[in-house]
This record gives structure tokens, sequence and C-alpha cells, in this order.
């Protein structure tokens, strides 16, 4: 065994026991809590374990990983490789097969996933504390859940009693994938509509389908043709009184490494000075992140 893949095992493994039904992070590489593994993170999906590389590692490595994760966890059925350093990100099962419909449980709550076919699955998993969070806040509120992916923060809030919900997307596959995600909760969407819309070329339409007592806000960083999160997220901040009650809740996201907490609460000071800070709303303890560089969810009340 090579002296990297000696290095690589004892601290790259999730803890033991797994939990049986949850989908959850076990090891984050990314967040710099681990130095020297950044490229590497592992996820849990019941059956299925998940090992995304965003570098290349030896197939020692790769081979002395796999045999290390499935000789000490039994419930894995499959051992999933995504290579995200390689264009598509395209997957390899080590052990099983790609499942071609696969659906987790978080909180009580189901979700859809996909492996193959694009690089994300379909559920950002440190955004569960945000989930819960909406969850807990969305009885009887009028909620809008803007770059709404495949609708898991829409789920969460009909879960918690949302009196309506309103999911945009500029993509209608992701929206298909949320309604199906409805669908697999048992939940009606009669209350829910779906708006595939270019946000920033939508406001009036948001105006008119508003007011809104609740906003989850996700923007990706940088999406060719569409957004770049620094010059756009202020655009969505100074049109806030357009669409958002009088009281109201924000719960704004922000994914981007290089910028921090300050970005926001700066372009909300200057865009939407009647909206005060409350607090953020922490990543799951597995996604820790010292150097500061990862989600920031941060909550803004008027």
């Amino acid at each position: 065994m090579s002296e990297s893949t000696q290095r690589l095992l004892p601290e790259c493994k999730p803890p033991y026991p797994l939990p049986e039904n949850e989908a959850q992070r076990l090891f984050h590489g990314r967040g710099g809590a681990h130095p020297g593994l950044e490229h590497i993170v592992i996820d849990w999906l019941p059956p299925v374990m998940l090992v995304t590389l965003y570098a290349a590692i030896t197939d020692d490595e790769r081979d002395a990983l796999s045999t290390h994760l499935l000789q000490h966890n039994p419930a894995c059925e499959t051992l999933l490789f995504q290579y995200r350093y390689l264009r598509d990100g395209p997957v390899e099962a080590v052990q099983g097969s790609i499942p071609t419909l696969h659906v987790v449980e978080e909180a009580g709550l189901q979700y859809e996933m996909s492996f193959g076919s694009k690089r994300n699955t379909g559920l950002f998993l440190d955004m569960r504390n945000g989930r819960q969070w909406v969850r807990q806040q969305a009885a009887g509120k009028r909620v809008l859940n803007l770059f709404a992916y495949t609708c898991a923060f829409s789920v969460a809030a009909v879960a918690g009693g949302a009196q309506s919900v309103m999911s945009v997307d500029m993509s209608s596959a992701a929206l298909s994938g949320g309604r199906r995600n409805h669908r697999l909760n048992g939940q009606s969407t009669g209350q829910v509509s779906f708006a595939k819309l270019e946000i920033f070329r939508s406001f009036g339409r948001l105006k008119r389908a508003g007011p809104f007592d609740l906003l989850i806000c996700d923007p990706p960083t940088l999406q060719k043709g569409s957004v770049d999160i620094e010059r756009d997220y202020p655009k969505i901040i100074r049109r806030l009184d357009q669409f958002m009650a009088p009281a109201c809740d924000l719960l704004m996201c922000l994914n981007a490494p290089h910028l921090s907490d300050s970005f926001l609460t700066e372009a909300m000071r200057c865009g939407a000075p009647s909206f005060e800070f409350v607090g953020r709303i922490a990543a799951p303890e597995a996604f820790a992140e010292p150097r500061g560089g990862g989600l920031k969810t941060l909550h803004f009340r008027r």
C-alpha cells in the first residue's frame, strides 16, 4: 500500500455505525477540516454510498478506499464513485449498479435522487438545517422559493403547513423533479405553483403573484449566461419590496467560497434597509468549514 493511501484511510472514513435511514454527509474533505483530502466527499444515501472526487486519486487509493468502506459498512449495498473533476461528472459503480431511480429520506420526508445523468444528484445535503428551519416557519404563510431546483424547500414548506408555495426555476426538468418530490410525500400540488421563469426578467410576475410572507433565495454562484452571484444578488435584494409582504421573513443563501456573510449583509443594508439581520442557520455538523468558505444561510426579517 502506498504512503498516500496509508494516510488516506484513517481520516477518510465515515462515523460508525451508519444511520439506518437518513441521508447525510459522512465525510466533508471540501471544507478544509482534513488537510490534503479537500478533494474527497462521502455521502450516505441508504443503501447507497457515494464517493465524490474533485481531483484524481491513484487506482491503488481508490481500490483501498473502496475495500475499506465496504468492509466496515455491511449496510452499503451500492458503492458509487463520481468523478467531478471530469467533464459531466461521470459516475462509476464499484459495487452494485447505478440506480435508475433512488429515493432518500430526510427528517421524515422523501426526495428523489439521480446518479450519472447530471453533475448534481437532486438534493443538497448541506441545506438540511435550512429545510428544517423552513418547515418550522412555514405554517399559514405564502412562500416563494426562488431558484427552486427540485423543490426540496417547497416540500419542507408544505410539510410545515404553508398556505401556498410558488417554486421558480429556469429548468423545466428540475421543476418536474419537484412535482415528483411533492407526490413522493403525498402532498397535493393544488397549493403549489411551478413557474419556469428567468427570475431577473420576471419581477413583474412575482409582484402579481405576491405578496409573500416567506422567501427562500438559493441562487447558484455562477451559471453561464444566467447568473453571476456578485452581479445579480443585489438585483433581487433591491426588488424585495415589490413582492414581499410588509411583515415577512427571508432565508438568503450563499454558497460562494470567495464571498463571506458580509457580502449579503452589506447588500441587504444598501438595497433593502427595512430588513434586519436575525441570525445565521448553521450547516449540519458534518460540513465543517474552518476556513469559513462554505455555505452561508442568513435569516432576515421585516
